[in-house]
């Protein structure tokens, strides 16, 4: 039964949302990814990232979501957060995160349909398993079949005008399009020092780049004083290039 029969079944589409509570907090959300919401509302979807947001959010806090998706988190972020803005270039997947914020009504969240990359322009983008709209959009994958053009801006395109002028923590997960965009973030992440919450995606790279490209994270990130893991234990930054960070998926924490 694929997600559409069980909304059917349930009355989801009907009511044109469904009720979840995810890590602690009750939210409506779209009917159309009935099988993801159960699995958020489960705990079983990346319960440290829910973590991470509730140890660094607070009343005062000013984050940002770069790869919102359909936004799991940016609903989460706006409950503990003062203000949220993020970011979701794949127009499926934005059309469902808009749905999602406005279903909860959220006043303190801005949101934008582009991706963040080195420079302005427009660039083609698609997920490797061809279906639009799914977690796993990425600059890195050009589908003429199933992708979409979009718009890409880079960072301090947006600050210079965008109303935001502060960020405490930033989150960035987008598929691997972090090994262009980082280098682009470095003066400002040097000056500003939010803290940041990167997920890697060394697998999706060719392997004979795929240290390189991490170790330019690096090259990036040693402006921080701290990398912790997703447990928040603080770690070596050159657990990045070791063999565990250059064949998984992994997500680093960084601070001073």
């Amino acid at each position: 039964m694929d997600d559409r029969e069980i909304a059917l079944q349930n009355g989801y589409l009907v009511k044109g949302y469904m009720d979840v509570n995810i890590a602690g907090y009750d939210f409506k959300v779209d009917p159309y990814h009935v099988d993801f919401w159960r699995k958020a509302a489960s705990g079983t979807w990346e319960p440290n990232t829910y973590k991470i947001l509730a140890h660094y959010l607070h009343a005062d806090s000013h984050y940002c979501d770069i790869g919102a998706w359909i936004g799991p988190t940016v609903l989460y972020a706006a409950q503990l957060a003062k203000k949220v803005i993020c970011f979701e270039p794949d127009p499926t997947a934005y059309r469902y995160l808009r749905w999602n914020i406005d279903l909860n009504k959220l006043k303190n969240v801005s949101s934008y349909s582009l991706a963040l990359a080195e420079t302005m322009s427009i660039s083609r983008m698609a997920s490797h398993r061809g279906k639009p709209g799914d977690s796993m959009t990425s600059l890195l994958f050009d589908n003429e079949s199933s992708g979409v053009d979009v718009l890409t801006m880079a960072w301090q395109q947006f600050l210079d005008i965008s109303p935001v002028k502060h960020i405490d923590f930033m989150k960035i997960d987008i598929e691997g399009g972090e090994y262009q965009l980082m280098p682009s973030l470095k003066a400002y992440l040097q000056e500003h020092k939010p803290v940041l919450y990167l997920s890697t995606h060394a697998p999706l790279l060719d392997p004979d780049t795929r240290l390189s490209s991490m170790q330019g994270i690096i090259d990036v990130l040693s402006i921080y004083d701290k990398c912790l893991d997703e447990n928040l234990e603080l770690i070596d930054i050159n657990t990045l290039v070791t063999q565990d960070a250059l064949e998984n998926f992994r997500s680093f924490v960084f601070t001073d």
